[in-house]
């Protein structure tokens, strides 16, 4: 039997991939069924949800769950502001398709670190959520990777909710 593979701790690193990795994100344009998929197929069963409405008129939906040292992100989007979520999904089938890896930014000055690699990387940055009070966001395209990369950090209501996702 082998020893158990053990990661090293991750200092502040630079590196768009060399974050500490927290999520993968899933859009849908069925949520319930995604969300049977996830858990007949894939074992994940037990979601929390967050809801929502944009300025421009559009609705979210957003399943999370903890499965394998990880959250699992399952997007449903639909409306106007909501675009950068549904570019990958084909318009009148159902679909399941892979949105964004996640990371997560723990400190103020690793989060200057990385919007100064943003700057000088020359990263487009597609979308941002910046609340200063939940979870501040940056999702930048990985064009040869296919998908985005999400940058998350929590504030303490955004840990608080992070801890009260379940655990499938």
């Amino acid at each position: 039997m082998s020893a158990m593979i053990k990661r090293p701790p991750q200092p502040s690193a630079t590196g768009m991939l060399c974050k500490e990795h927290s999520h993968s994100a899933w859009v849908t344009n069925d949520l319930d069924r995604a969300l049977e998929i996830f858990e007949k197929r894939y074992g994940v069963g037990k979601f929390t949800f967050l809801e929502g409405e944009g300025p421009a008129g559009g609705k979210i939906k957003v399943a999370f769950a903890w499965a394998g040292g990880q959250v699992l992100e399952i997007i449903m989007a639909s409306g106007p502001g909501f675009e950068f979520y549904n570019e990958m999904l084909p318009e009148e089938e159902f679909a399941i398709r892979f949105h964004h890896l996640g990371f997560i930014i723990d400190s103020d000055t690793d989060w200057k670190q990385l919007e100064q690699e943003l700057q000088d990387g020359e990263w487009r940055i597609a979308l941002s959520t910046l609340t200063h009070d939940f979870i501040d966001a940056y999702y930048i395209k990985a064009p040869e990777l296919g998908h985005y990369l999400e940058y998350v950090r929590p504030f303490e209501a955004g840990d608080a909710f992070y801890n009260a996702v379940p655990v499938s």
